[in-house]
């Protein structure tokens, strides 16, 4: 597997993860604002068993990724929170948004920039107890009612439809197909929202004409001969949508 490094780098403030410096309404301000920019969303585990995080991170950082979210079921607390180190680091030097999943806790200890939140995870007004103001605060949805709910619930920023397609991401859990994104398509919500589930490249087509422009990626990323490339092919089919 190769690396191919792109000329994304942006300078950003010298607090970790790249969230403007100033009162908590600026830095959620901030942070909503580069969130309402994000197109591509990327899932990876600690990638442990390939030893090659740091410049795996580089590489899809610099060539498209928006927000990357370590995703590694089974973690303990200090285990996460020293990959985060590695995964907050590259935000830094990519200007991207480190994203947490499922734990408020973790996401507070981490400073990461978004909470993801799973339909049984911690209701919403609570991970902001637990977080304060910020990070922004991301919830999935997997039905036409639920991305409805998902798309004026109070406290979400973001949030997510699918699995479009099964994927072992979601093991179990069937395909809703591309009629969910034509739903929330047609919802016309006023925050942002992500397709998620078995999207590839040779799939992405089919995601854009449901009417998606935002996507959450994991193998198609992860497992590509070059993640990097694969990261830049995302980003540029994106931007043209």
């Amino acid at each position: 597997m190769r690396f191919l490094l792109g000329p994304r780098a942006v300078p950003v403030p010298p607090n970790g993860t790249g969230a403007a410096i100033g009162h908590d309404g600026e830095m959620i301000t901030d942070l909503r604002a580069r969130l309402a920019t994000a197109r591509l969303y990327l899932c990876t585990d600690g990638r442990r068993s390939s030893g090659d995080l740091a410049p795996f991170l580089d590489a899809v950082l610099s060539n498209g990724v928006d927000v990357v979210q370590l995703r590694e079921k089974g973690l303990e607390a200090g285990a996460e929170l020293a990959l985060l180190e590695v995964f907050a680091a590259a935000c830094a030097r990519h200007g991207a948004l480190l994203a947490v999943n499922d734990r408020a806790d973790v996401a507070l200890a981490a400073g990461a920039d978004v909470l993801h939140l799973g339909q049984d995870d911690l209701p919403v007004p609570t991970a902001r107890q637990i977080l304060g103001p910020g990070p922004v605060i991301g919830r999935s949805s997997h039905s036409p009612e639920q991305a409805s709910a998902a798309a004026i619930e109070d406290g979400v920023d973001y949030f997510c439809a699918g699995p479009v397609w099964e994927t072992p991401t979601k093991e179990g859990r069937p395909g809703t197909g591309t009629g969910l994104l034509s739903h929330v398509a047609l919802l016309n919500a006023r925050r942002p929202w992500f397709a998620i589930g078995g999207i590839s490249l040779d799939r992405l087509g089919h995601v854009l004409e449901a009417g998606a422009t935002r996507v959450v990626v994991v193998r198609a990323i992860t497992q590509a001969a070059d993640p990097g490339a694969a990261a830049a092919e995302f980003a540029r089919r994106l931007s043209e949508a």
